[in-house]
């Protein structure tokens, strides 16, 4: 259901420890900037501000910030599933995501399409023949650095996705950026946002499968932290049309977190995990590309959830209809989980960058596709960037 006025199509959240989020929404088009929200401080909390703007926000839904950390999050009636970017809420809650809970979260039903979609809309390629994916050389803090896992909550539980941690030209060497796909942090046409975001890199760097992590400390399964989204931007096609079947919304399927360490760090993710991607925005043609690996945590059978993988292959042209932009497709065998993971290939100046991510496939695995991104996905990736110049 669209709205009557303009989805800005920002998630914010100015994170206070244990208690609070925050968030204000822009008010210009998407892919905007944001304007800064006036603080107070928080009754009781000396020292903690939240703007006065999701103050009121939270009263209009009857939120009581103590309820919601002690575990008012989990009511999702139709009317508490907040949907626009002004309503989100994502304080970070310490301990949550320990490690029980990261590794039983489930993988959300990843956007599906007909595998004939598309066949006489714009242009598509045949499809491509499955490419078997392969585990990425443990441990991942060398071989996959800047690739980690999304956790959040929704009406049917926890659920992951993959993701990549990305560079912040407002801040070189020192990002707090993270790109994953659209579908993992807002339900589309149908709901709302998601709850309790949160992303750890390098998941299970060891890469031991799930009955060895039974009883594994936190710190094994999350070596660098969990670090909470106190920002984060999808787009208005996604929140406007985005689904779970068809492949509706798939061509803006894409999302930037900003986030902060859930427990107090001078470091910055970047500097944390010593790696960082750059987004390339001015992609060549498809049939120009040569090669993509994309990277992410499958966690629907026969995998397990718990350890990287990775398809490499030359994309093809996916087109869905002809008024959206063609999308990328890979031969890949990854499943629902791998959703948000980075696509990798050289960008214009030839070193590897991220040009695309999982969005959808069809039902039996054999590949996937990400969108293409161009000026509606920069316009996001630096509406995030400016806001924490």
């Amino acid at each position: 259901m669209r709205s009557n006025r303009p989805v800005t199509a920002i998630l914010c959240a100015a994170t206070l420890a244990l208690t609070a989020g925050a968030c204000g929404p822009g008010d210009g088009e998407a892919g905007g900037d944001a304007k800064p929200t006036v603080a107070a401080s928080l009754p009781g909390q000396d020292g903690i501000k939240i703007p006065d703007q999701l103050k009121d926000k939270l009263k209009e839904h009857g939120i009581d910030l103590e309820k919601w950390k002690g575990g008012e999050w989990k009511n999702w009636k139709r009317e508490d599933w907040l949907r626009e970017a002004g309503d989100y809420i994502n304080p970070v809650i310490e301990g949550l995501w320990d490690p029980d809970r990261m590794r039983d979260a489930e993988q959300p039903q990843r956007p599906a399409v007909d595998p004939d979609a598309g066949k006489d809309q714009g242009v598509t390629d045949p499809v491509p023949a499955p490419v078997a994916a392969k585990q990425a050389t443990p441990p991942y803090h060398t071989s996959v650095p800047a690739a980690g896992k999304v956790f959040f909550d929704g009406p049917e539980g926890s659920m992951v996705c993959s993701a990549t941690v990305v560079k912040d030209p407002a801040h070189p060497g020192k990002s707090n950026m993270v790109w994953t796909a659209g579908h993992c942090v807002h339900a589309g046409k149908a709901g709302g946002w998601y709850r309790n975001i949160a992303f750890v890199p390098s998941y299970n760097n060891a890469g031991k499968q799930a009955a060895q992590l039974k009883g594994a400390p936190r710190d094994q399964v999350a070596p660098f932290g969990v670090w909470w989204s106190d920002w984060a931007q999808t787009s208005d096609q996604w929140i406007a049309g985005g689904g779970p079947t068809g492949g509706a919304g798939a061509p803006y399927d894409f999302a930037v977190l900003h986030v902060m360490p859930e427990k107090g760090s001078t470091k910055s993710l970047e500097e944390t995990v010593g790696s960082a991607l750059p987004v390339e925005f001015n992609a060549q043609a498809v049939q120009k590309v040569g090669s993509v690996t994309a990277t992410g945590y499958p966690a629907a059978a026969p995998f397990d959830g718990q350890r990287a993988f990775q398809c490499t292959d030359r994309p093809g042209r996916l087109s869905l209809n002809t008024s959206d932009p063609v999308m990328y497709r890979i031969g890949c065998t990854m499943t629902g989980g791998s959703s948000g993971g980075g696509w990798v290939s050289a960008g214009s100046d030839g070193k590897p960058a991220l040009v695309s991510n999982t969005s959808i496939g069809p039902a039996k695995a054999g590949w996937l596709a990400g969108p293409r991104l161009g000026p509606e996905a920069k316009g996001i990736f630096d509406a995030v960037s400016r806001k924490f110049k």
